[in-house]
């Protein structure tokens, strides 16, 4: 399973190629992963690049929540995957995004990767730059997301204790 975990900068040429960094291309080639695919985010003025087997997984999930004889639910597929492209890179390990792509994400030049998981995004470094979330924002967000489950589940399998420490395993 892929998982990509980075911040990176990188520049796009007047054409619109970029080198995916060297270590998510590491990731793709070990995991012979040659074809990508690239959409704008849902929620974000982002890119997002899917190895090709996580976008026929995330596909294939959309798919199986929706009816496929519902007129809305089937715009609703019809839009996800027509705003969907299938990226190759070369032999250097460049990319070309396509100038539409680029438009809706503000990138002119400067960008950013950032590893979210089993994707990659692609940022416009000025929008990147920018906190996503102030820090007060952020602990109170994780604190609600994970104190909660630290209520529900034990520290450990066993509960044990350390003897001297008082820490648990």
């Amino acid at each position: 399973m892929i998982q990509f975990l980075g911040n990176i900068e990188a520049k796009a040429d007047a054409k619109g190629r970029v080198f995916i960094p060297a270590v998510f291309r590491k990731q793709l080639q070990a995991a012979s992963e040659e074809r990508l695919v690239l959409r704008k985010d849902v929620y974000q003025e982002c890119l997002v690049l899917y190895p090709e087997s996580v976008w026929f997984a995330t596909q294939n999930q959309l798919r199986r929540r929706l009816n496929k004889w519902n007129a809305r639910q089937q715009m609703i597929f019809r839009q996800f995957v027509s705003d969907a492209e299938v990226v190759v890179p070369d032999g250097n390990g460049r990319i070309l995004l396509p100038k539409r792509y680029l438009q809706m994400a503000g990138i002119q030049s400067d960008i950013r990767f950032i590893g979210m998981d089993n994707t990659i995004e692609i940022w416009a470094k000025n929008r990147a730059d920018q906190s996503f979330m102030s820090p007060e924002e952020f602990s109170e967000a994780l604190g609600e997301l994970l104190g909660e489950e630290e209520e529900e589940m034990p520290d450990n399998e066993n509960g044990l204790e350390y003897p001297k420490t008082g820490l648990k395993t």
